[in-house]
């Protein structure tokens, strides 16, 4: 799996997705949770559920179904600060879903496991990506703190994090453009009257 570390910073960067009537931080916590919220299912491994059961680690709490009811729950939360005006709950409700979904993606991006559970409950078969460039972090907090986390840190940094800020970057460039040329915009038509 990736780090949570990882899975929390992919939840949080959605909120670049959202209008400006919402309050930012609130819902960049929200998408966070939610990204992360799949890796609960390591209590599998104390509740005595096999690795490759459908809800062992990296099965339905993978699965895209599970994507989409976290992301409802998620949406249904964020809704709850929207003031009426532009945000609509299927855009929340999509974004979220991009963002939990990403958990599944990530993982299957990663050098180890047994493949991720996109389709449970109606196909228990798993998957990885052809290229899978991202060391897995381990499931135990306890080890993550060593030379293996810095390492998993390091290849979440190139293939995840720097990707993500250039992504972020290029968005944040839009939104200027768009405020700027409007602005030009009225202002060119407020002058010429």
């Amino acid at each position: 799996m990736s780090s949570a570390f990882t899975h929390a910073l992919v939840g949080a960067s959605g909120v670049q997705l959202i209008p400006d009537d919402l309050p930012k931080w609130r819902v960049a916590l929200v998408f966070a949770v939610a990204a992360v919220a799949p890796d609960l299912d390591v209590a599998a491994f104390s509740l005595g559920i096999p690795y490759g059961h459908m809800l062992g680690h990296r099965g339905f709490s993978h699965s895209l179904l599970c994507a989409a009811l976290l992301a409802a729950v998620a949406s249904l939360v964020v809704r709850r600060w929207s003031d009426g005006g532009r945000t609509g709950l299927l855009r929340i409700w999509v974004v979220a879903f991009l963002v939990v979904a990403l958990h599944g993606a990530l993982d299957a991006a990663t050098d180890a496991g047994l493949g991720i559970g996109f389709f449970i409950p109606f196909s228990s078969k798993r998957y990885f990506f052809p290229f899978r460039p991202i060391a897995t972090s381990s499931v135990n907090p306890f080890r993550f703190f060593s030379a293996r986390g810095l390492a998993v840190l390091a290849s979440e940094a190139l293939w995840v994090w720097l990707p993500l800020g250039l992504l972020s970057g290029l968005l944040q460039a839009v939104r200027w453009w768009r405020r700027f040329s409007s602005r030009t915009t009225v202002e060119g038509l407020n002058g010429g009257s």
